[in-house]
């Protein structure tokens, strides 16, 4: 007897249970709520520039990806925000090496130890040529960057020569120089597991900093980007003012995935989209938020996702995807986050960054899924923005940003409107935000599949006029495709409320002209 499952079987159980489903769910009935927006918008201001994306900063090594004359993943860079941050780590950040001309001779590299299931010491080169033609992507896109400069396997005259580079060539796009990647893991093949902490880390960190702040003078930068210890940055925040002469931190920096890798059967639908998801989001965030006071510096999520290690397929690259996307944004940025960058990029560069393979492949191999079945999913399963040959195509996941990103701007109205909308009885979340243009907005994220939400909505103006719906959706939780759209007619607010129906699994954004 095998334990692998056939596609078929697969398939099969997935289409009963997620049949079984909607059977239960249109024998109950819709889950009634009434929230009311406060007077004033008094909580976070979610920046204009909060969608971010991140990528491997070994997509560099070819030139020509990240270029003006890219016009298809410029394309989806603008139908995802007009205005947007661009990070580039991960992984692969610490083994990049600068070349700045053709007949640069590549470095002396130190020994790194291999270990299964890490990436492997290849390393490769961030060309000039590279670095120009990002200056030109970003402004055809109108985006900024966060550039990552190698820690792991790097000299601090090297960071510096590059660093100057990237500044001068990226000006005003250049939002801060990131040091390293996921630090708080380099115990696992870059460094000492014995010696290593927060406290070797800083040293080799300001080294690092103070000799790229002497080739720019001005030079910003984040840290630490640790991938899940977040005492880092509560010791960095501790240890910070008896620091001489420091350099100048704009922004405490992390990382977050819900679970992982694809193996792991906990990473799931149902769990990824329940309140105790969120609560974990929130949990973190305070941790960070406390640290980020202590030092008086922002906080950005700069890498993250629903699956660490390429993503899950079913899960990471289906709708579900989409309303954890917008959720756990949102969270954020009433948290007074400065934006969240999901990670993503092409299957080999990502595939590169955890050890050759992605685990989504292997698991969907043993369940019977064949080569042109597999080629069918996005690689990696989680990013925002798909690479299929020549084509790039918007995600789920990355529709779940862009329906968040369309309150970038506003203010948010401190009430908790979650808990209003979970006490009776359905698995949703609501923001409210004070726009740019000084309308009411609401978005309100009916996560679970068994109950529509009729919403009794009063924007608190005593104003009528009409209200613009727009709905993220899709047929199902487990569907490959994410919409976003309007109906044909808007509805009506009477002295400031209206009342709507939010079907189950569904996003909706209500905005009071």
């Amino acid at each position: 007897m095998t334990n692998t499952i056939s596609r078929r079987r697969f398939i099969a159980g997935a289409a009963s249970s997620i049949a079984a489903a909607r059977l239960g769910a249109q024998g109950r009935s819709a889950a009634q709520a009434t929230l009311a927006v406060p007077a004033e918008a008094t909580g976070a201001r979610m920046p204009a520039n909060f969608v971010g994306l991140s990528y491997e900063v070994q997509q560099l090594a070819d030139p020509n990806f990240f270029s003006e004359r890219n016009g298809g993943l410029i394309r989806e860079f603008r139908a995802l925000a007009a205005r947007g941050v661009l990070r580039l780590g991960g992984n692969t950040s610490d083994f990049a090496e600068w070349k700045p001309t053709a007949a640069s001779p590549e470095p002396q590299h130190p020994q790194v130890r291999a270990v299964e299931g890490e990436p492997n010491a290849q390393f490769y080169a961030v060309s000039a040529e590279a670095v120009r033609n990002l200056a030109r992507f970003l402004e055809a896109t109108g985006w900024t960057c966060i550039y990552g400069i190698n820690l792991g396997t790097n000299t601090p005259e090297q960071a510096a020569a590059e660093a100057g580079f990237a500044a001068k060539t990226l000006g005003a796009k250049l939002e801060y120089f990131q040091i390293g990647n996921e630090a708080d893991l380099f115990g696992w093949h870059l460094r000492d597991a014995k010696t290593w902490s927060e406290k070797a880390y800083l040293k080799e960190w300001l080294q690092m900093a103070r000799a790229i702040t002497a080739a720019v003078p001005g030079a910003k930068f984040g840290l630490p980007d640790v991938a899940s210890n977040m005492q880092w940055l509560t010791g960095i925040a501790d240890a910070w003012p008896a620091i001489q002469n420091a350099p100048q931190v704009v922004a405490l920096t992390h990382h977050y995935y819900f679970g992982g890798p694809a193996t792991n059967p906990a990473v799931n639908i149902p769990n990824l989209l329940s309140p105790a998801a969120m609560t974990r989001v929130q949990k973190m965030a305070d941790v960070a938020l406390a640290a980020a006071a202590k030092m008086d510096v922002n906080v950005r999520m700069t890498e993250g996702n629903t699956c660490y290690r390429g993503g899950k397929p079913g899960v990471s690259d289906v709708f579900a995807a989409a309303l954890w996307a917008a959720d756990y944004s949102l969270l954020l940025a009433s948290n007074h986050y400065t934006g969240v960058n999901l990670h993503g990029g092409t299957g080999k560069s990502v595939a590169n960054s955890v050890g050759g393979v992605l685990p989504g492949d292997t698991l969907l191999k043993e369940q019977g899924a064949t080569l042109a079945e597999i080629a069918t999913h996005p690689h990696p399963f989680y990013t925002p923005i798909a690479t299929f040959g020549s084509e790039y195509v918007m995600e789920p996941v990355g529709y779940g940003l862009k329906f968040a990103g369309a309150l970038s701007g506003g203010r948010f109205f401190e009430s908790d409107f979650t808990a209003m909308l979970q006490a009776v009885g359905v698995n949703a979340t609501a923001y409210a935000v004070k726009l740019a243009s000084g309308q009411t907005s609401v978005i309100v994220l009916n996560k679970g599949p068994e109950r529509d939400l009729a919403l009794n909505l009063d924007f608190g103006t005593g104003k009528s006029g009409e209200v613009e719906t727009e709905t993220l959706h899709a047929p199902a939780l487990d569907s490959r495709k994410a919409q976003i759209t309007r109906p044909a007619r808007p509805l009506r607010a009477q002295n400031g409320k209206c009342t709507v129906t939010v079907p189950r699994a569904t996003g909706m954004r209500l905005t009071l002209s």
